[in-house]
């Protein structure tokens, strides 16, 4: 399983640690060429969803983002996260499937530019 697998599922796959490995190494090269970034979290709660965020926030160092949408709804959610703006919001949202989705932004290097995942929501815990 490479980064470019994950492209054309709805949820994200089980990883074992050498596909995390590669994954992660792969997506590092990836971001390094961007200059920021924007993030969608499909989880079936927001604490999950705000959970995942954090620790992807930890795990690549970012600022993180203030959470606006208060109050948290209920049930499944998409969370959208903007480092350009510094905000996060989450809405319920049904259907979707699971994982995590990173958008690297480059108008300097638009080649650069890209959508990465759906990676697994405890991908960066």
């Amino acid at each position: 399983m490479q980064l470019d697998d994950l492209r054309p599922l709805r949820s994200a796959p089980e990883l074992d640690d050498a596909q995390r490995g590669i994954v992660l190494a792969e997506l590092s090269d990836r971001l390094a060429a961007c200059e920021w970034f924007t993030v969608g979290v499909m989880a079936s709660s927001a604490e999950q969803a705000i959970g995942a965020l954090r620790a992807l926030e930890r795990a690549l160092q970012w600022t993180p983002l203030t959470l606006g949408g208060e109050p948290l709804p209920e049930g499944a959610v998409f969370l959208k996260g903007n480092q350009r703006n510094g905000t996060a919001l989450v809405r319920a949202e049904s259907g979707l499937g699971l994982g995590i989705l990173i958008s690297g932004h480059a108008p300097s290097n638009p080649d650069a530019e890209d959508t990465w995942g759906p990676l697994p929501l405890d991908m960066f815990a």
